[in-house]
């Protein structure tokens, strides 16, 4: 067999035009970003392991305090928080999105967050060039302000130019927005996927496996919830006396007949575990009767199932050693731990330094320059651990620590 006889790899995601928008849709329904975003947070393994991913690409926050510490916008938020911000994004899909604001000299005074799932590229020139970012709040339809919908339409949608700090360029732009108090601004748009590109998610590869998750889960749920558990079931004859309960108040009372359906249900999930139901039979014949109670328990059914999307998911993420650590393949020491958080840190590495050249690209034109030596190093995350215990705490839980 070679590639020509085998079966066919579905596209990851398509990249349709859609016109009456203006932009490159991302995905056939263009909500790959938001349905992968569900997808990946519908999943025990999934969601541990990216909670885990975006810790690591944050790191410790920048190597420079000073720098860190530096407010980037009206809203008093800090160079560090952009870069918590924008960890998420890349954690998720291998891109993030900064707005860019500029004073009347054409320099950089603001810098604000754009969730990465709200971007969307326009069409391309002639040259294959795309010159602005399509940024809405929700893709879906979904969102509501003041109790409307913000639908997907052009009058909802911020057309805004892409990143080049040129001075004449960014003048041009002031003068044809009619003013600086009508300039939108600039977005850096960051893909790993190279420029103008949508990227593919690290976990992409694995969606079968964290759909699976997701239905495994359904189906405990529904064990614990809708199943049967051991109780009993007396049969007795019409006329006998049922078992008195009490209520609220310790007053004995008589229970009324509310039929099978209405008795099974008081068998049923897990508050009800030991319970008995009575039934009332015409028949005499070898009564009492006692009967066992027990429904079917299909999560041993899916056992190799669950192992093995479980570990397929921490292979996507390159977290094997967490996977091993988890079921007890490899034990658990202060020894185990450091090599892991070593391992993970350098896996991470390449997605820190894109952060680091994005924040020198626009630092090298803000208006005060807060960072004299533009070292952007992001620390990477290193164990600390304490002597009894032995758990394992992180340089993380006191930010900026560059000891």
């Amino acid at each position: 067999m070679n590639v020509k006889t085998t079966r066919r790899a579905e596209r990851r995601f398509d990249v349709p035009y859609m016109s009456n928008l203006g932009i490159q849709a991302w995905g056939y329904n263009n909500l790959y970003p938001q349905e992968l975003l569900a997808l990946v947070y519908a999943s025990e393994s999934a969601s541990t392991c990216m909670d885990r991913y975006i810790t690591f690409i944050q790191g410790n926050g920048f190597k420079i305090v000073d720098f860190s510490e530096t407010v980037i916008n009206r809203m008093d938020e800090t160079a560090d928080d952009l870069v918590q911000q924008i960890s998420f994004d890349v954690a998720n899909f291998r891109g993030f999105a900064i707005h860019v604001n500029y004073n009347i000299f054409g320099q950089i005074v603001e810098l604000h967050h754009i969730p990465f799932e709200n971007c969307r590229l326009t069409e391309s020139d002639d040259d294959g060039y795309v010159g602005k970012i399509a940024i809405h709040p929700d893709w879906t339809g979904k969102l509501k302000r003041n109790g409307k919908i913000i639908t997907v339409a052009k009058q909802n949608i911020d057309y805004i130019d892409i990143f080049n700090p040129a001075k004449e360029i960014v003048f041009s732009q002031i003068e044809k927005a009619g003013g600086i108090e009508n300039y939108k601004g600039q977005i850096l748009w960051i893909s790993e996927a190279g420029k103008q590109t949508y990227p593919k998610a690290v976990h992409d590869s694995v969606v079968s496996q964290m759909s699976t998750e997701e239905g495994l889960g359904n189906i405990s749920n529904r064990n614990a919830k809708n199943g049967l558990f051991p109780g009993k079931a007396i049969v007795i004859k019409k006329g006998q006396d049922v078992p008195k309960k009490e209520d609220d108040e310790g007053e004995s009372y008589q229970p009324e007949d509310n039929g099978v359906k209405e008795a099974f249900a008081n068998v049923q999930s897990d508050m009800n575990v030991g319970n008995i139901i009575i039934f009332e039979i015409d028949n005499d014949d070898e009564i009492p009767k006692i009967l066992d109670l027990q429904g079917a328990n299909y999560d041993k059914d899916f056992t190799v199932t669950t192992t093995t999307a479980s570990q397929k998911i921490y292979s996507a993420f390159n977290q094997e050693i967490w996977h091993r650590i988890l079921n007890g393949s490899i034990g658990f020491s202060s020894d185990i731990l450091t090599n892991a958080y070593e391992y993970y840190s350098t896996v991470t590495n390449k997605e820190r330094r894109m952060i680091e050249r994005a924040f020198d690209k626009i630092f090298k034109h803000w208006y005060d320059v807060p960072n004299p030596s533009f070292d952007f190093t992001v620390q990477p995350l290193k164990p600390i651990f304490t002597p009894l215990t032995k758990e394992t705490i992180t340089e993380n839980a006191t930010p900026n620590n560059a000891g």
